[in-house]
């Protein structure tokens, strides 16, 4: 089978639709034990950290929050590369039901960077480069999402969405080397580094727990509304044979 014959084979709602169908007990489960397990040690087990004390726990929430909301705009770009390129009709709700997932993460980034930022740094916002571009972030998925129903035809309103999350994703490395390229307020990456992670194990692993509960939280809320666009699309061409 081909790449574009594979393609294709999950072009079809009906594959698609049985494909979210069995992947969402094993990712609700997994979001379900892993949040369980991650909040239980970034609680209760990971220390205080020697500066800024009891705050710090606050990473486990904002840290992994930010880091699925750039996966999840990677999902978008990706899936609208492919509904542009192949005209995949699933590529397209998949990025329509991953884009409000996303800009809630991103939503709950600033939240909690701002809740963070006052006892770390004295300031709720500053214009820094990371906070910026991370705000540049959530613009865009407000961008996409309005995008999609701002045209009287649906497929020009899904094309200039699919074009705008394309263009867009060149925000994703702003955001991660933000921090290196521009000496400002907002700290070094400590975790993904090129010689390696700077944080103690013992707040490293809650934190890496906590990052692979939310990636099956969002995994199972894509999925959850991936569903549901396809049962709306389906009852949308009944309607229309109707008559």
């Amino acid at each position: 089978m081909t790449e574009r014959q594979s393609l294709h084979r999950f072009a079809r709602p009906a594959v698609a639709r049985r494909l979210a169908v069995g992947l969402l007990p094993w990712t609700a489960g997994a979001a379900a034990i892993l949040l369980t397990i991650g909040l239980g040690l970034a609680l209760i087990v990971s220390p205080p950290d020697y500066q800024q004390g009891e705050s710090v726990r606050i990473m486990y929430i904002h840290v992994p929050a930010a880091w699925t909301a750039l996966m999840a705009y990677v999902g978008v770009a990706l899936a609208s590369a492919v509904a542009l390129v192949w005209r995949h009709p699933v590529a397209h709700l998949f990025a329509r039901a991953s884009a409000p997932i996303g800009a809630i993460f991103t939503v709950l980034t600033l939240a909690t960077g701002a809740l963070w930022g006052k006892p770390s740094w004295g300031t709720w916002w500053v214009w820094d480069a990371r906070l910026t571009s991370v705000l540049v972030l959530l613009f865009l998925y407000l961008g996409f999402i309005a995008l999609q129903d701002a045209f009287d035809q649906p497929e020009r309103g899904q094309r200039a969405a699919a074009i705008l999350a394309v263009v867009g994703v060149i925000n994703v490395p702003i955001i991660k080397f933000s921090v290196d390229w521009w000496n400002t307020l907002h700290q070094p990456a400590s975790v993904f580094r090129f010689d390696g992670p700077t944080i103690h194990p013992t707040m490293l692993w809650p934190l890496l727990i906590m990052a692979a509960g939310y990636m099956a939280l969002y995994l199972t809320a894509t999925l959850m509304r991936l569903r549901a666009e396809l049962a709306r699309r389906r009852l949308a061409a009944l309607a229309m044979a109707a008559g």
